[in-house]
């Protein structure tokens, strides 16, 4: 049997593939598993935020288009950059074991983040960080930061950064942890829906795949995953809102602290819950209105020019 991968062709997606690769041949050594690298519309506009030109699907339309051709049999996404909505057909049957989802900062003189000095100017792609970032440490200049992580690594330098914030899984997952400054606490900076974690996705009819994969998964991941997908799905946010959300387990209790902020970091509304496991997502789906109801849907509101949800629901 050959099973073919779709991946983008950055240095932290294959790496991801690549892993994914080694544990289905360890379990199968009579698969032979090919990687095709697929470019992506978000591999090829560097110069613009997401926010700007599309958000998370620019990331995925193109491998998803090759799992309807059969071009591929799998694709292994970065769960942080896939819209909440999947195409009709499509599924995500296997999550892996979750690195670690926090976000990491790098300085450039070991300066931790909260002892930056005031107006230093601070790199990130994501609204979600600038958000929180603004709302703990205003004073800062937070500079917009697109590219591969190794592009990221160097603008650090060429572009008069005091420090960027970067996942700490696509670090690890390159051997890059040495250049951590610090693991941000995630009382600092609540980390995006999915960071950390990986999905795969196939046709809902590939039988065949789906047997082969299924060991890989890691239902504690999978659990916490799909409490932060409905979390997402609920409030129907994309790149354009800053939102967060983390579910963690313990024994057989759920966790889950989800974020909805306004882009300037003025506005920030939490809540959190627990609950049984096998209720994750309806667990999601509970924090979600209940930010709404707290003043998070005057904040969709303004972003989107109308609420992506019933203004006139008490939610």
């Amino acid at each position: 049997m050959i099973l073919k991968i779709g991946t983008r062709g950055s240095k932290l997606a294959l790496a991801q593939s690549a892993w994914i690769k080694e544990g289905i041949q360890k379990q199968n050594p009579s698969i032979r598993v090919d990687l095709v690298k697929i470019k992506t519309t978000g591999d090829k506009i560097l110069d613009s935020p997401l926010s700007t030109i599309g958000g998370k699907g620019l990331f995925v339309k193109e491998i998803e288009e090759a799992l309807f051709r059969k071009e591929i049999h799998v694709a292994v996404h970065s769960m942080k950059d896939l819209p909440a909505e999947l195409p009709e057909g499509l599924a995500l049957a296997v999550f892996p074991e979750r690195e670690d989802p926090r976000d990491a900062f790098i300085s450039t003189d070991g300066t931790r983040l909260e002892a930056l000095p005031q107006g230093a100017r601070v790199g990130t792609g994501s609204l979600r960080r600038v958000a929180q970032l603004r709302h703990r440490r205003p004073d800062l200049e937070v500079v917009p930061l697109r590219g591969n992580v190794d592009t990221r690594l160097k603008k650090l330098e060429t572009e008069g950064l005091q420090g960027i914030v970067l996942a700490v899984a696509g670090l690890r997952r390159l051997g890059l942890e040495h250049l951590m400054t610090q693991v941000i606490s995630s009382r600092w900076i609540l980390p995006a829906v999915g960071q950390g974690a990986l999905g795969l996705e196939v046709r809902e009819d590939d039988g065949q795949s789906l047997e082969v994969l299924h060991f890989l998964n890691h239902w504690p991941t999978e659990a916490a995953v799909k409490t932060e997908r409905a979390f997402l799905k609920e409030l129907q946010g994309g790149c354009q809102v800053p939102i967060a959300g983390f579910a963690s387990l313990k024994e057989d209790q759920l966790f889950f602290q989800g974020m909805v902020a306004s882009i300037d970091g003025s506005r920030v509304f939490q809540d959190q819950m627990t609950g049984p496991k096998d209720e994750a997502a309806d667990i999601g789906v509970s924090v979600a209105r209940r930010l709404l109801g707290l003043g998070a849907r005057e904040i969709l509101a303004e972003i989107y020019g109308k609420s992506p949800v019933d203004v006139s629901q008490p939610g």
